[in-house]
């Protein structure tokens, strides 16, 4: 689980992450991240996107699982204040979790640089 501080919940919070942030696409995802232009004591916030198109109940519910799971170890690293949104596509369904950590992380430092 991740941390209630950690949790990007709103959806004018989603929008704006989307709208206005930087976007990296990998085959399996795809990480949008809007970082403050000033710098902040704010912690880092991750939403997930998971829509149907990945799959029924039981598999979005398993590829949030992972992605959670893949997001938090990386919370600690990234800038504060950053908002990240991260939005898994269909070849997701049938990813492993490590082939998840690399499309993550490669997608986030993309997007932070």
């Amino acid at each position: 689980m991740l941390p209630p501080a950690a949790r990007l919940t709103r959806s004018q919070d989603f929008g704006l992450v989307v709208r206005r942030g930087r976007r990296a696409g990998r085959p399996r995802l795809v990480v949008h991240a809007l970082t403050p232009d000033v710098p902040t004591l704010d912690s880092s916030k991750v939403g997930f996107v998971v829509s149907k198109a990945v799959g029924n109940s039981v598999v979005r519910h398993r590829v949030y699982r992972r992605l959670r799971h893949v997001v938090r170890p990386c919370l600690a690293d990234m800038p504060p204040g950053t908002l990240v949104v991260v939005r898994a596509l269909a070849p997701a369904a049938d990813a492993s979790s490590s082939e998840l950590e690399a499309d993550f992380s490669s997608a986030l430092r993309k997007v932070l640089r």
